[in-house]
C-alpha cells in the first residue's frame, strides 16, 4: 500500500519528487508533468549549491553559477531576468523558480534523485512541503546504474553503485523521520507503477488533493526537453509506459552478493515489510556483519563529503579555471569515444560521458 501523512498545512508548499537514481523518477516526473495542474522542474539541484547562501542573503553570481552547474534556466525556458538577482535565502530562490516556471499551475516544485538523504533538511526549509518518494528493486537500480555507466560519467565515477546501495536505506531513514513528523509524504513504487499506472496516480492525485487526468498514464505528448539527452533516458523518451526489457546479468558476483545480504538483512530488520521488492530472493544471502556495515557507512560518508565539496567548488572557484576544467573533461571524453570505436580496444567506462546539448556538471 502507499502511505500517505498529511497535515493541516499540506498543499501549502512545494511538491518535492525524489527516489534513488534510475529508479523510475524521471518517468515519474514526466507522467506528473502531464497533469495540467502540475509543473516540476527537472533536477534543478540548486539546495546542493547551498554554499551560495549565507545569513547576509544570496551571492551577487548565484543564478550565473547555478546556471553553470546544470543549465536548469536554460533548460526549462525561464529567462534569467524573470528571477530576483539576490534574494535573502535558498528557499526564496528555489520558490521563485519554481513560480516562474509553474505560473498559473496548482502544484509547482521539483523532481531529483540527488536528495535522496536530505528530506528531513528540505522539510525544514520549504514550509509546507509534501514529498513523493519512488522506490524500486535494489538489484534492478544497480543493474540500470550499471548500464548506463556506458555513456555517461555520473554513474560511471567510482562509487556509485555503493552509494546507492547505502543511500537506499538512508532514504527509508528519511522517509521514517518525515512520517514520524506527520509530513504529507506518498510513495510508491516503479513496479507498480509501470504495471497499474492508473491506480498509483489516481492514488498520487489524492494524495495531492487535484483531480485525476488520464494524460499522467501516458507519455505520448509530454514535454521533456528539460530531461538530459543520453541513451540512459531512452525508456523515457519513448511514447509508452513499459519496463525495462529483461538483459543478461550485468551485476559482478561480488556487488550482487552485496545488493543481496543487505536486501536481506533489511527484510528481517524490518519485518519483511520493506523492501517490497524484490518479492523472493532466488539465492539465500547472509546479513552483512556489523564490521561491514560500519566500513561501509564510513565509505558511504566519505563518498557523500566529495560529493559536498564538488559543489562547494562549484560555489567558489572562479568561473574561468570551472570552464576550463569542462572543457578538458569534455577533450578526454571525445578522445575515449574515438578510441572505443576502433577495433580490438575496450570502451572505456571510466570517463566517458554523453555529450549532450544541455550537460550535467562534470565534476559530479
Amino acid at each position: 500500500m502507499a502511505q500517505s501523512h498529511i497535515t493541516s498545512d499540506a498543499g501549502s508548499g512545494p511538491l518535492i519528487v525524489v527516489g534513488m537514481w534510475r529508479s523510475g523518477t524521471s518517468l515519474l516526473y514526466t507522467l506528473l508533468n502531464q497533469h495540467p495542474q502540475i509543473a516540476l522542474l527537472y533536477e534543478g539541484d540548486l539546495p546542493l549549491l547551498r554554499a551560495l547562501f549565507s545569513r547576509k542573503g544570496s551571492n551577487r553570481d548565484w543564478l550565473a553559477r547555478w546556471e553553470f552547474w546544470n543549465s536548469p534556466l536554460s533548460r526549462h525556458r525561464i529567462p534569467i531576468d524573470k528571477i530576483p538577482a539576490t534574494v535573502p535565502d535558498l528557499p526564496t530562490g528555489a520558490i521563485a523558480v519554481w513560480k516562474e516556471y509553474g505560473a498559473g499551475h496548482a502544484v509547482t516544485g521539483e523532481k531529483s534523485p540527488n536528495y535522496f538523504d536530505s528530506l528531513q533538511i528540505l522539510a525544514r526549509e520549504f514550509h509546507g512541503a509534501r514529498f513523493i518518494v519512488i522506490w524500486r528493486d535494489l538489484g534492478d537500480i544497480c543493474r540500470s546504474i550499471v548500464r548506463a555507466s556506458k555513456g555517461s560519467s555520473f554513474f560511471s565515477k567510482p562509487g556509485i553503485a555503493h552509494r546507492a546501495i547505502i543511500g537506499y536505506h538512508k532514504l527509508k531513514l528519511e522517509c521514517d523521520a518525515l512520517e514520524r513528523r506527520q509530513v504529507p509524504l506518498h510513495q510508491i513504487h516503479y513496479e507498480e507503477m509501470v504495471r497499474d499506472s492508473t491506480r498509483v496516480m489516481t492514488e498520487v492525485c489524492e494524495f495531492l488533493g487535484i483531480p485525476f487526468d488520464p494524460r499522467m498514464c501516458s507519455l505520448e505528448g509530454s514535454d521533456r526537453s528539460a530531461i538530459y539527452e543520453g541513451a540512459h533516458h531512452e525508456q523515457v523518451k519513448r511514447e509508452n509506459i513499459r519496463s525495462s526489457a529483461q538483459c543478461k546479468e550485468v551485476l559482478s558476483p561480488r556487488l550482487k552478493r552485496k545488493i543481496g545480504s543487505y536486501v536481506f538483512y533489511w527484510k528481517r530488520k524490518y519485518n519483511n515489510a520493506w523492501p517490497r521488492y524484490p518479492k523472493s530472493e532466488q539465492q539465500v544471502f547472509e546479513s552483512p556483519s556489523a564490521t561491514e556495515r560500519l566500513l561501509d557507512n564510513l565509505l558511504f560518508r566519505g563518498l557523500r563529503i566529495l560529493d559536498g565539496f564538488t559543489a562547494f567548488v562549484y560555489c567558489y572557484a572562479p568561473i574561468g579555471w570551472l570552464h576550463r576544467y569542462r572543457t578538458f573533461k569534455n577533450r578526454r571524453y571525445r578522445n575515449a569515444e574515438t578510441d572505443s570505436e576502433q577495433p580490438g580496444l575496450a570502451q572505456s567506462t571510466s570517463n566517458t560521458k554523453s555529450l549532450r546539448p544541455v550537460a550535467a556538471p562534470e565534476l559530479k
